[in-house]
């Protein structure tokens, strides 16, 4: 399986050095929108010369390299097993050879492993595929971002918010403004809406995997997903915390069936560059 190592090497690489297409153009269209020499506006200037400089110099565009996430859907006659030692090896080179920084630190002994592989490090999640390519998704996810993340239980009193979309927006509104500039915005805003605390956090980080473009199926979280945007762009925080018009990129949510006892909306959050890429084998 050297052929799929080296191509888990590469999809790490290009993570790591380049921004995704569709975020590079969404800084790019906040950039102009953003008054002549406002803070925010050289903020998200330097985002891009940053982006420009990373790529052409094939380095990381931050030094924290964060914590790989796979998401692999597996053809039938590929095992998860060939799959899973193939990312370990590709993840193993790429730290050395791109360079990310080593992550991976044991909770115990609190000694790092020094190739970004431990115990549940990275993070793989499998899925059987009934076609004939295996699909491997990456994200990197930074401990700063990952740390601004929120998780919240319906209905919630201090917010005034129920068990429905409209307390969905609430939390999501909420989460954004009590983590301000901390998180290196401007923001993508991954949304999970579920019954149990586990499937709303696995929703909202493969929100994050979602283009910025690509519009939610059903009308009702698509008009959500808009409306969150326009509001959480008014409140003013913008890039870097510096205040200006662009607080967020965009706002994703995904959503599963529920217990009828349990509403949960889990909130995860991208800095401005969400790195992530997708390998096709």
């Amino acid at each position: 399986m050297l052929r799929l190592k080296d191509g888990i090497k590469e999809i790490i690489r290009k993570t790591a050095v380049s921004l995704p297409r569709d975020v590079e153009e969404a800084l790019k269209a906040a950039f102009e929108a953003e008054p002549e020499e406002s803070p925010s506006k050289e903020a998200l200037a330097q985002m891009l010369e940053n982006a420009r400089i990373a790529k052409n110099s094939a380095r990381p565009l931050c030094q924290d390299t964060g914590t790989p996430i796979f998401y692999a859907r597996v053809p039938r006659e590929l095992s998860f097993a060939v799959v899973e030692k193939s990312i370990l090896d590709g993840l193993r080179t790429a730290t050395e050879s791109v360079p990310l920084r080593p992550n991976a630190v044991d909770v115990l002994t609190e000694k790092n492993s020094g190739d970004n592989t431990g115990l549940f490090f990275p993070e793989i999640y499998f899925e059987q595929s009934e076609q004939d390519t295996l699909v491997v998704d990456l994200s990197l996810k930074g401990a700063g971002s990952e740390n601004a993340g929120a998780f919240y239980k319906l209905p919630d009193e201090r917010l005034k918010a129920g068990r429905d979309l409209d307390g969905v927006r609430k939390c999501i509104l909420d989460a954004v403004y009590s983590i301000q500039g901390r998180a290196c915005p401007p923001y993508t805003v991954g949304v999970g809406i579920a019954g149990t605390r586990l499937a709303a956090a696995k929703l909202s980080r493969t929100a994050l995997m979602r283009k910025l473009n690509e519009e939610a199926p059903e009308p009702a979280i698509n008009e959500l997903e808009k409306r969150a945007l326009s509001e959480i762009n008014s409140l003013g925080i913008g890039a870097m915390g510096l205040g200006g018009n662009c607080t967020a990129l965009g706002v994703k949510i995904n959503h599963a069936h529920r217990h009828t006892g349990s509403y949960f909306v889990d909130i995860s959050i991208a800095c401005w560059a969400n790195r992530r890429s997708r390998l096709v084998w």
